[in-house]
């Protein structure tokens, strides 16, 4: 996984684990201050991806739609450019 992928996946977590509303449709500044929010309060990225872990083991009928929000929204937030070598 490059360091593109993992920063991608940072975020996803990161908003997972966020309070910010599952379908929120925040901007990038709201977005930013919620993945700061949710890293100091789990621990850092690692404390994040467990919370995420914990949430599809005991509630994967909210887990799932709740990390496709996340995924959706850094992907419109934070977008990435593939350029030919």
């Amino acid at each position: 996984m490059g360091s593109t992928e993992k920063l991608t996946a940072a975020r996803v977590e990161a908003l997972f684990a966020s309070d910010l509303a599952t379908g929120c449709r925040a901007g990038r500044r709201r977005a930013d201050a919620a993945i700061r929010r949710a890293l100091r309060a789990h621990g850092g990225t690692r404390g994040c991806l467990a919370a995420m872990a914990t949430e599809y083991g005991d509630h994967p009928e909210t887990a799932v739609p709740r990390s496709a929000w996340a995924r959706r929204l850094v992907d419109r937030l934070y977008p990435t450019h593939c350029t030919r070598g």
